[in-house]
């Protein structure tokens, strides 16, 4: 799964970034695997791990990533979004899924920083993922990681076919449409906010996401931030372009 050639650019780049950053005192991960429909966080001290995926070699159902949780960080992350009119629940038997422990794996292999996941909103509202994002905006005060795990392309279909001409222009219009509302300092913040509310309305959107939720964990992420970004790196992923976006 990871060794496979498609997927050695994502490999490589995730490595990269964990070497660039500060070494963060905790984690919080919102994985666009998980959805609920009140926002849920992990709450357990050592989570399980939820091979929630098909058809992969054997050994993809062995990988194992011991990481604690952080039941205290959760329980802060509960309480802001209360604060903020957030609906918000702990989870004690969710454990972790792919988009927490794969990321990870390639980032901090020691498994050693504790971690929390944050369920995605059943709405799968952008407006609601970025409130989402801003009521956690001061968590870096505690030096805590916020990682949105999606992917800024991804239509299955695509990734089963063979790539033309027209479907990797099509992908490079969303890719370019996204780097410039996440890092552009030309415009403001009002604007970045409206353009990712409004992001199906951006190029080849619903080919790029037929369904929205592996792009909203940026959303999570952009409003916690509520600035350009400080980096865009470009990958390719099984064939097609996709970006990590660094705040």
């Amino acid at each position: 799964m990871l060794g496979d050639a498609g997927h050695h650019e994502m490999v490589e780049q995730l490595g990269n970034i964990a070497a660039q950053i500060k070494r963060p005192a905790a984690i919080l991960v919102v994985s666009a695997h998980w959805e609920t429909s009140v926002v849920s966080i992990t709450h357990g001290a050592r989570p399980s791990l939820i091979y929630d995926y098909f058809g992969f070699p054997q050994h993809a159902y062995a990988i194992q990533y011991p990481v604690p949780g952080a039941p205290a960080l959760a329980e802060a992350v509960c309480s802001r979004l209360d604060a903020h009119g957030i609906r918000a629940q702990l989870d004690e038997a969710r454990g972790f899924d792919h988009g927490v422990y794969i990321p990870l794996l390639l980032m901090y292999p020691q498994a050693d920083i504790p971690c929390v996941q944050l369920s995605l909103a059943a709405s799968l509202d952008a407006g609601e993922h970025l409130s989402i994002g801003a009521a956690l905006a001061d968590l870096h005060r505690e030096q805590v990681l916020i990682i949105g795990s999606g992917f800024s392309f991804h239509n299955m279909r695509a990734f089963a076919e063979e790539p033309t001409a027209a479907t990797q222009a099509m992908n490079a219009a969303f890719q370019a449409w996204l780097a410039d509302t996440c890092s552009s300092t030309t415009i403001s913040e009002a604007e970045r906010t409206a353009r990712l509310i409004s992001w199906e309305s951006a190029p080849h959107a619903r080919y790029c996401h037929p369904r929205e939720e592996h792009l909203l964990p940026l959303h999570v992420c952009y409003g916690a931030s509520k600035r350009a970004c400080n980096a865009v790196i470009t990958a390719s992923i099984m064939r097609r372009e996709a970006s990590f976006c660094l705040w």
